[in-house]
């Protein structure tokens, strides 16, 4: 008879405290017994201390993070042997392509957006523990292309990388057509701090409106 298998134990690594509240809860509410949420971090060296200590089966991993990344988190757990069968599932706001391909490149064996319901989290987390790769069906694309040739994941676009971190995540949004307040919402920030990073955007990519950073934007496949 197979041996019963116990819930996928998970960490959470988001920057964002009442985000990772949130993901816990529909994980422990949708997971039924299925996920077992051991710890949550909210950057690079917290993140590391957490999946030392706890060995997860899983972690759910923001792109974005203090520190370096979640690439960063994959390259030092990773060099450091410290827990070598975790498995990694990117959980972001950020759909662009450049950070699909360059968090899988990374070590990740799914990416899955903030859009995604508690019940296909929890499916996701699954079949990740089990070697599987799981995408949402948007991004499943950018990997191939990727691989087959289609997209230059090694072209750095100088203007992009003057940017930081949360710089990119307000221009992507708000490229998109997202409102001041949309974005506060969906990044957990104060309109003020959107608009400060709007302005800083604006200025370091020498764009004057909204509608140059969304056509900026769309040049570069950031959409």
């Amino acid at each position: 008879m197979a041996e019963a298998r116990g819930p996928v134990r998970v960490v959470i690594v988001d920057d964002h405290a009442m985000f990772r509240r949130g993901v816990r809860a529909e994980l422990e509410g949708a997971g039924q017994g299925l996920v077992e949420v051991l710890a949550e971090a909210a950057d690079v060296d917290e993140a590391i201390a957490a999946i030392t200590a706890h060995h997860p089966d899983v972690v759910l991993l923001d792109v974005h993070l203090p520190g370096g990344g979640g690439v960063e988190v994959m390259r030092r757990t990773t060099a450091s042997g410290a827990s070598p069968d975790t498995r990694y599932l990117a959980l972001s706001v950020s759909d662009a392509a450049e950070d699909v391909i360059g968090t899988i490149r990374g070590g990740a064996r799914g990416y899955v957006t903030k859009t995604i319901t508690g019940p296909e989290l929890v499916q996701a987390i699954g079949r990740v523990s089990e070697g599987d790769a799981v995408f949402s069906p948007r991004l499943a694309g950018f990997v191939l292309d990727a691989f087959s040739g289609a997209i230059d994941v090694a072209a750095v676009d100088e203007d992009l990388d003057r940017l930081t971190e949360r710089e990119r995540e307000v221009m992507r949004l708000i490229a998109r057509g997202y409102a001041y307040k949309e974005v506060a919402k969906e990044l957990f920030i104060s309109i003020k701090t959107v608009e400060t990073h709007m302005s800083s955007v604006l200025r370091k990519l020498q764009l004057s409106s909204r509608h140059e950073l969304t056509r900026w934007a769309s040049d570069r496949r950031l959409l």
